[in-house]
């Protein structure tokens, strides 16, 4: 089945079966399917773009491996070419020709559940990777929180989420839930250059740089112009309250001119893991509870712009430019004060 969110330069998920990284949550999940010991529904869940997918296929070829009577490399060709009659995958169905649902829609979960029900075509465990499980619409996720209630025999099902939190509390209670984080940068390096040998090193240090230790994101960078505004972009956020508010206009008049452009998708991912890094180092902070309170104040104003903007149709440039001068105060605000000042 095609992935809806497929990139052209990356490839498919169940093709590569050997997600880079990872290495505390393999261990730990190949250490319960060797001890005969694993839940029936694991939640892979951590941000976009890290290989959850890709993490979500090798173990679904360990667990077809483990309990079925075939050769490791056979049942990973069989993965490889989506063939093997004791896997299952689900993600958003195409509506025509050139596009697809905007959701995982309830019918689409009752079908997957009616083909789980079927006679196994093979010896072993059956597997069912739903990705991911937040394009679900509400009708669709309590059909799947019936089959987690009522699950066939024999069956574990692998759900993918970026954004777990917005799903069903009832879903996650019946998962064992396994969080992914983003990986190192030489685990970034070596996807690039296995992808195409022929890289040059400057370029794929700029990936890197920009990747935040997802890999899909440094394909992403490396399909943008030479000039993109995003480097402009992450060396003003290194220390916004130390440039002009005149570099923050700048970029609110590049970003924004084409609210459909990947620079833009990629700008406010970039906005994000910057705020959530704010918060998460003043959470860590001690005595840094202003810190915190501004990250926090930032962090809804930021989201309640965008979704005006996005909802009506606002100017993105303006948006931008709001964004971009909270984010100056709140660094204004938190920084620390220098010997100088005093």
């Amino acid at each position: 089945m095609s992935d809806p969110d497929g990139l052209a330069e990356m490839v498919p998920p169940e093709r590569r079966q050997r997600a880079r990284g990872h290495e505390n949550a393999r261990s730990a999940i190949l250490k319960q399917l060797a001890e005969h010991r694993l839940p029936g529904a694991i939640l892979l869940h951590g941000p976009q773009g890290i290989g959850k997918a890709t993490f979500a296929f090798e173990l679904a070829a360990a667990i077809l491996t483990s309990t079925g009577d075939e050769e490791a490399h056979r049942v990973e060709e069989q993965v490889s070419a989506m063939s093997h009659p004791n896997l299952f995958l689900l993600r958003r169905r195409p509506k025509d020709s050139k596009s697809y649902y905007t959701v995982i829609r309830v019918e689409d979960i009752r079908e997957l559940r009616d083909s789980l029900h079927h006679t196994r075509g093979r010896a072993g465990h059956r597997v069912a990777i739903i990705d991911s499980i937040d394009d679900c619409n509400p009708s669709a996720a309590n059909a799947l929180l019936k089959t987690l209630e009522e699950p066939p025999a024999d069956t574990i099902f692998l759900l993918i989420s970026h954004r777990p939190g917005q799903l069903l509390p009832t879903i996650k209670s019946r998962c064992h839930n396994l969080a992914l984080r983003p990986v190192a940068p030489d685990d970034v390096r070596s996807v690039l250059v296995e992808h195409d040998p022929s890289l040059g090193r400057a370029e794929v240090d700029q990936a890197i740089s920009l990747a935040g230790g997802r890999p899909r994101r440094a394909f992403e960078t490396l399909a943008l112009e030479a000039d993109s505004a995003l480097g402009a972009l992450q060396t003003w956020l290194a220390n916004p309250a130390q440039h002009p508010s005149g570099v923050s206009l700048k970029l609110a008049d590049a970003l924004g001119a084409d609210t459909q452009s990947t620079e833009l998708s990629f700008a406010r991912e970039m906005l994000d893991d910057w705020m959530a890094d704010e918060a998460r180092n003043a959470a860590m902070q001690p005595g840094a509870r202003r810190r915190l309170a501004s990250a926090n104040e930032l962090w809804d104003k930021a989201h309640a712009l965008f979704a005006e903007a996005d909802s009506i149709n606002l100017d993105m440039k303006q948006t931008l430019v709001a964004i971009f001068d909270a984010i100056r105060k709140h660094s204004a605000m938190t920084a620390p004060v220098s010997a100088e000042s005093l």
